[in-house]
């Protein structure tokens, strides 16, 4: 296939060179740094499931330099959706599928309606991937998973050869007859997790352990759970249970990204998370009182460190 990854970040990055690996057509989209050094030098993935290194790599500023693709990944922050999604219009052609690889329950409604939701198939990865140096991406720990499916439910062709394709390149990649269950049950973790270890300033370890803290992110993920139901999808009564099960199997030293960003200083994903988590509430008639107080505690670190926090 002919491949455009939109987003040639840790997440994108590993996944681009692997599908180029396996002998795809894989074109990236990569500025400043670690761009000019995919340009210069090629492409290196360290990781646990082997690393790979790509000589040579097709990688452009603008998407219009790639023409048409049978398949675009977007892989950018979320913050960068509405962007990205313009920026791939000329890459999208009659029989072009597009999916996103980001984190959250509204990118795809975001995506859909700029290139057409009958391009767009639904995806979620589960993946511990960063840049660590320009040109250079580090991917730790077992989990290199993707799903896909169609958003409306069911399988189909064009999900199951793009699950294939993933798989063949090497990493754990299914189709689902139910993206949207995968999404969301992914999305109530993720939400949660996010910002309580936001929040805490704490590792996953110490989270875990502190009964006040424990039960305040069982708690922000049922909220989700409730969410999920009132739009219509189907999340079962163990999954709460599960989750915290799955939060006690996790090293206690990790973090969950936007927590990360919190303590270096940078922009947050917290309005496509807990701030989605609350509006989707409100609209559904659902209260969210555990989401909305981390959102609320969250809001000023938003875009950055503000100035005056030492003060």
């Amino acid at each position: 296939m002919r491949i455009a990854i939109m987003g040639s970040g840790g997440v994108g990055g590993y996944y681009g060179a692997r599908l180029a690996k396996a002998g795809h057509d894989v074109h990236f989209v990569a500025r400043g740094a670690h761009g000019v050094a995919m340009g210069k030098h090629g492409l290196l993935v360290r990781s646990d499931a082997g690393d790979v290194r790509l000589e040579r790599v097709s990688v452009v500023e603008d998407p219009r330099q790639i023409g048409s693709a049978d398949l675009v990944v977007i892989a950018v922050k979320l913050w960068d959706t509405d962007d990205a999604a313009r920026a791939i219009v000329p890459l999208v052609g009659p029989d072009t599928t597009v999916i996103s690889l980001q984190n959250g329950v509204e990118k795809d409604e975001v995506i859909a309606a700029i290139v057409g939701n009958q391009h767009l198939v639904g995806a979620l990865t589960y993946i511990i991937a960063r840049i660590v140096e320009p040109g250079v991406i580090s991917q730790s720990g077992t989990l290199h998973r993707v799903v896909v499916g169609e958003l409306a439910g069911g399988s189909s062709a064009r999900a199951n050869r793009i699950a294939t394709a993933f798989a063949e390149a090497g990493t754990d990649a299914s189709a689902s007859s139910d993206i949207r269950r995968e999404i969301w049950q992914k999305f109530a973790f993720l939400s949660a997790s996010s910002a309580v270890t936001a929040v805490t300033r704490l590792p996953m370890g110490a989270v875990r352990t502190n009964p006040a803290t424990r039960a305040m992110l069982r708690e922000a993920i049922a909220e989700v759970v409730l969410v999920a139901r009132a739009e219509g999808v189907a999340i079962g009564d163990d999954f709460v249970d599960a989750q915290l099960r799955f939060v006690d199997s996790l090293p206690p030293s990790g973090r969950a990204s936007m927590a990360n960003d919190l303590l270096r200083g940078g922009r947050l994903e917290l309005e496509w998370l807990s701030g989605a988590v609350v509006r989707r509430g409100e609209r559904a008639g659902v209260l969210t009182p555990i989401h909305r107080t981390l959102y609320a505690a969250l809001a000023p670190y938003a875009n950055g460190t503000p100035r005056d926090a030492s003060s």
